[in-house]
């Protein structure tokens, strides 16, 4: 093996890691993209008007989902079993980037919020401010993000419940 090879070979595995870093959910360097506010509608503890992310004086973890997602759909008891645990210490604001209104109709997603029992305000991401502001790629995406607005955590897909219960105790203790 030559020198040239030799640090080629690092550097793919330092963008490797690097890139594994991000997605499993430490990459903060976003931390200018808030505030960003957000249309919300009048649903089960939500109620039409805008919501500030993150929430005023309070760590919010921000769920980006989307009602034909059937992740979302599977991992919502659990978020709302989390939002039991942690929502006096923890602001939970879910967002969807769908056309709400031109092409999901605005009560179907009130529907599927009262169906998947959803208790927290629920906005819609028009121009993907929210999923860009947290680095999402793919949907169900969550991040938490502290009142200064600085990203503390984010996670896309499937989420482990024992992690994000041990993310959200932290910001809840650092208030």
């Amino acid at each position: 093996m030559n020198r040239r090879q030799a640090l080629t070979g690092l550097a793919g595995i330092g963008l490797t890691g690097g890139s594994l870093w991000v997605v499993r959910g430490n990459d903060t360097s976003r931390a200018d993209a808030f505030p960003i506010t957000v249309e919300t509608i009048d649903a089960t503890g939500s109620t039409a008007g805008e919501t500030t992310l993150p929430v005023a004086d309070a760590p919010t973890l921000i769920d980006c989902f989307a009602t034909w997602c059937d992740p979302c759909k599977e991992q919502f008891p659990k978020l709302a079993d989390l939002h039991a645990e942690f929502g006096e210490s923890v602001a939970f604001v879910s967002v969807t980037n769908e056309l709400i209104g031109r092409g999901t109709p605005r009560d179907e997603l009130r529907r599927w919020w009262d169906t998947h029992g959803g208790a927290w305000p629920v906005g819609i991401d028009r121009d993907g401010a929210v999923l860009a502001a947290i680095g999402a790629s793919s949907i169900p995406s969550l991040a938490i993000v502290d009142a200064t607005g600085a990203i503390q955590w984010t996670d896309s897909g499937q989420f482990d419940v024992a992690s994000l219960r041990t993310q959200l105790a932290a910001v809840s203790e650092s208030r």
